[in-house]
């Protein structure tokens, strides 16, 4: 074997794995810039959406409701997972309150008992009265609403920030430490 064909040789697999390399890297930098650039290309399209969960008309006076609405955010493979619920309960006149369906304490889905007009958790045995506040239970605070608002004969709840304790505490102004030397 002379010197001048194993060079040629090394130089030759050496490009092909730059090659490979380059290609494999290619392909896994895809799925990972997707997952780290799609929140931020989704959050501008419709994150702040307010999305119809009914005409009012459709909500009885002092009565709570299951509601199902599509989050906006999803795409349309993400399927049945798209699909988020919430609880609307018709105060009186144009007065709401649309609750998360989710229990402050660790999430579980909530169910009304119109009975007792209560909201109670399966999971730790939290209870909420109808208003959201917290009955008694594990949960330290009552359930999660979201901001919502009748246009025309629609009623609408804004979808891009999910009610949960980071929203509400991010809207809420910083405490500011005050120098006790001035």
């Amino acid at each position: 074997m002379n010197p001048s064909s194993a060079k040629s040789r090394r130089a030759f697999l050496f490009t092909l794995s730059v090659f490979l390399n380059g290609a494999v890297g290619s392909v896994l930098a895809v799925p990972i810039l997707g997952y780290l650039l799609g929140p931020a290309l989704k959050k501008g399209s419709s994150y702040n959406s307010w999305v119809a969960l009914g005409a009012v008309s459709e909500f009885p006076e002092g009565e709570t409701r299951l509601v199902g609405y599509r989050n906006p955010v999803t795409t349309p493979w993400d399927g049945e997972t798209g699909k988020v619920a919430c609880w609307v309960r018709h105060i009186s006149g144009q007065q709401f309150q649309v609750f998360a369906i989710n229990c402050a304490h660790l999430g579980c889905p909530v169910r009304w008992f119109a009975q007792s007009k209560l909201f109670l958790c399966p999971c730790h045995g939290g209870a909420y009265y109808a208003d959201g506040s917290r009955a008694s239970g594990p949960p330290p605070r009552g359930l999660f609403q979201y901001k919502h608002k009748i246009d025309g004969d629609k009623l609408m709840i804004s979808t891009g920030e999910m009610p949960t304790l980071a929203t509400e505490t991010c809207n809420k102004k910083p405490l500011i430490q005050i120098d006790p030397s001035s």
